[in-house]
């Protein structure tokens, strides 16, 4: 997927399950690019702005698209170094919802 579909597709997501309300979140995929979610705004809001986020999530765009389609488990994947967390790992343990 481009990070243009991985950000419709959450868009879509978090427009039906909704985002962690007050907080937002970055998965930076490194050259790939980064999608954010804006939890604070009113409705939530999913963009490609790299801002400054409550909580990071350091991710290859492959290993984050196996986690969003149920293929890998995100706490195996952190447990391996696929995926690292920078900031809030509370709100890293809520993503879950969103993700799945």
């Amino acid at each position: 997927m481009t990070l243009e579909e991985i950000t419709a597709e959450m868009t879509k997501r978090v427009a039906e399950k909704g985002a962690i309300d007050g907080k937002t979140v970055k998965f930076d995929f490194g050259d790939d690019g980064q999608l954010a979610i804006d939890g604070v705004a009113d409705p939530a809001v999913v963009s490609n702005d790299d801002g400054e986020a409550d909580c990071t999530v350091i991710v290859d765009m492959d290993v984050f698209e196996a986690i969003a389609a149920g293929e890998e488990n995100a706490q195996m994947a952190f447990m391996s170094g696929k995926l690292k967390v920078e900031g809030d790992m509370g709100i890293a343990m809520q993503l879950g919802s969103i993700l799945g």
